[in-house]
Parts: structure tokens; sequence; C-alpha cells
């Protein structure tokens, strides 16, 4: 007879947005892994197929044998988004999420560390976000500021959201290994004012300025975001 992990639809709570999970952090992090490496696969998958110079025939094959792999993962699914989910211990996983999710091919993903006067991130960003000729859709580094401008403004102890969010692309952003950095400037009441940019080796090539809100009843005690890791 083989087990069965209870899934975490069947232990959740959704209060105000946010998921309560009765899942063990120790079942959380293993199933993070595994979901993490498949995402990992994935990405490898998007690059390839952007890159390949395969033959018709070759590509229409492994389009086939794709088929068949997501019917496979279909076979049992959440009914909707991930959203995010945290646990007793406070233990919080966003695995869905467009930049940091752990199940997500599409997220680089970023991993934010944060600091005492701020978060910064390293990335590497191949094929798969290119806008301009080897550089890096300007949409995309909004994305990327974004979030961890508003991880920023969070500190990990409350829940801020974007009010504005202003770009300056001094110059093209060159496809591969960048460095993401961000700090607040100051608050003001329920508001947040944070800058950030975005550098290779040569430099910054772009600058951000942001100011995060936090909701009105809501205090520092909100659930956790994402954790950096």
């Amino acid at each position: 007879m083989t087990s069965r992990r209870p899934s975490p639809e069947a232990s959740a709570m959704n209060v105000g947005g946010f998921v309560r999970d009765d899942t063990p952090t120790a079942e959380v992090d293993r199933r993070e892994a595994v979901m993490a490496s498949l995402a990992g696969t994935v990405r490898e998958l998007v690059d390839a197929t952007i890159r390949t110079t395969v033959d018709d025939e070759e590509v229409q094959r492994v389009r086939d044998d794709l088929a068949a792999l997501v019917d496979r993962l279909r076979a049992a699914q959440l009914p909707g988004p991930a959203g995010i989910r945290y646990n007793a211990e406070l233990r919080a996983w966003n695995w869905g999420n467009a930049v940091i999710g752990a199940a997500n091919a599409i997220a680089p993903p970023l991993r934010v560390v944060h600091g005492p006067s701020g978060c910064h991130a390293d990335v590497v960003l191949g094929a798969a976000y290119e806008g301009p000729p080897g550089l890096v859709h300007g949409g995309v580094s909004a994305m990327l500021l974004d979030h961890i401008m508003g991880e920023t403004a969070s500190g990990m102890r409350r829940a801020t959201f974007t009010g504005t969010l202003t770009m300056r692309y001094r110059r093209g952003t060159p496809l591969g290994a960048l460095r993401l950095e961000a700090e607040i400037v100051r608050e003001e009441g329920r508001k947040v004012f944070v800058a950030g940019s975005i550098a290779d080796a040569d430099g910054v090539t772009v600058e951000a300025e942001g100011v995060f809100i936090q909701p009105a009843g809501t205090t520092g005690d909100s659930p956790p975001e994402q954790p950096s890791t």
C-alpha cells in the first residue's frame, strides 16, 4: 500500500487573502525542493525551446511528449492560483509568484536577501527575458524592481502594496548576471518610499522610485510574505 501525504488544501483556511495552512514546516521544505527541481527543469525547457534548431519532425515529437507530461501533472491540481500560504510557525510559501515562485518556471527566480538597510538579489537572466536584441525586456526590469522594492517596504513584518512605481532606464540592461538593490528612503504614515536599481558589471542600468502602501487597518502582525532564501 502506498502512503499519501496530506494535500495542502486539505488543512487550509483562507484569511484576508492569505491561506493559513497547517502543513508542518519540514513537509513544506521537502515539497518546495521537489517543486523547485521541476520548475528548474521546465525553465531549461523554455530556454531550449527558444534556442533550438532541431528539425520540424523532432519539434513535433517533443511537443507530443510534453503534452502527455502536462496531462500527468493535471491529474491533481489546485482549482486556481497557488496564492500565499503560511503555517503556525509563520513559515510562508508563495510557489506561484512570477518573480520568486519555487514552482513557477517563469520566475528567474529571484533570491532576495534582507539586510539592515534594505534588500539585494543577484540573478542571471537568459533568453526567456529578452526584449531588444541581447537586452532584458523593460517590463521584466520593472517587474523585478517592483518585487524587490515591495519586499524592502514590507520588511518581512507588514503587508504593503505598490502605489506608484517610477522607472528611469539609463541604458539597456544586458542579459546575463545582474544585481538588484533596494532601500527605504522614508516613511509617512502608511506610505513607504523606496529606491531601487538594477546594475550589471559596468554599473547601474535602471533606477526606480516607488511608494508602497500599508492597507488601512493592518498592522505589523500581518501574515508573512515569502521569506528570502
